[in-house]
């Protein structure tokens, strides 16, 4: 049962607005954990209202929050102030988060594309401490051709805020026809990549894959086979480096590349269902 969803402005450590959604628990439930969600590029928290809600009826107070440069937050869409703004905001909303959950309650981060690339390089960093991890088909390879991976290598360096076309491509998003006819209509999703951004996903994903082999945090790694916006492979490497009893892996063959959001989305939600409640 979910009591509330209710959307504030936090005020990060630079000064700058963040908006956040939390979906809270019925007060008359048990309350097993917090789970922060993390979005992909391109896209808004609001999109993870059903995977919130679903969340909340296994008993998990949900935050979720628009990255800088997206939905609602500080940023013209798509750019990056700083080569650590999303990471430092990610830290920023970690620390609200702890200070108004009781003491002992674990607290699990869910990040999605490129939040799963900010949830992974987070942890791999150890900027905070958390108790778990889930990264949904997460960016830790781009798939970026030698023209692309040049241009990431020169142009922030002479114009780290230009923004282009992100090339996301809306039909292999889902196969859901329904999914992909809400991205395109909703106003809050853009296709914009600034140069910096660019090259912070480009660089975390290799930087992150080479600490998996020391990899400590509870992980749960989820990602779609037939992913056709980023490159599978990197989630597979992960796979093969990190400690198995420490990441749990599953590969979902069929599915493009927003699992939560296709056509039949059950034995992703019953995978993460599985592994909630095995370690929480």
């Amino acid at each position: 049962m979910t009591a509330e969803t209710t959307l504030s402005t936090f005020t990060a450590t630079d000064g700058n607005n963040v908006m956040v959604q939390d979906w809270l628990l019925d007060p008359n439930v048990k309350l097993r954990g917090v789970v922060i969600i993390v979005h992909g590029l391109g896209e808004h928290a609001g999109r993870y209202d059903h995977v919130a809600r679903q969340l909340n009826a296994w008993g998990f107070a949900v935050r979720g929050y628009d990255q800088c440069g997206h939905g609602e937050s500080h940023g013209a869409r798509g750019s990056l102030p700083t080569d650590t703004r999303l990471l430092d905001d990610l830290a920023d909303i970690v620390d609200s988060t702890r200070a108004r959950t009781p003491k002992g309650i674990p607290l699990i981060l869910l990040g999605h594309s490129m939040g799963g690339l900010v949830v992974g390089r987070f942890v791999s960093l150890g900027l905070r401490k958390v108790d778990g991890l889930v990264m949904s088909s997460p960016a830790l390879d781009a798939g970026m051709n030698a023209f692309q991976k040049f241009l990431v290598s020169v142009l922030p360096k002479i114009a780290p805020d230009l923004r282009v076309g992100n090339g996301v491509k809306p039909q292999f998003v889902s196969h859901d026809p329904a999914v992909v006819a809400a991205y395109k209509a909703d106003p809050l999703v853009h296709d914009r990549i600034s140069a910096r951004l660019a090259r912070f996903i480009a660089e975390a994903g290799p930087q992150t894959l080479a600490l998996a082999p020391q990899w400590k945090v509870p992980t749960l790694l989820m990602y779609a086979g037939d992913d056709r916006l980023l490159n599978a492979d990197g989630s597979r490497e992960f796979a093969k480096l990190a400690p198995k009893d420490v990441v749990t892996t599953q590969c979902f063959d069929a599915l493009y590349h927003e699992i939560f959001n296709e056509l039949d989305a059950k034995p992703v939600f019953d995978a993460l269902k599985q592994w909630l409640d095995k370690r929480f």
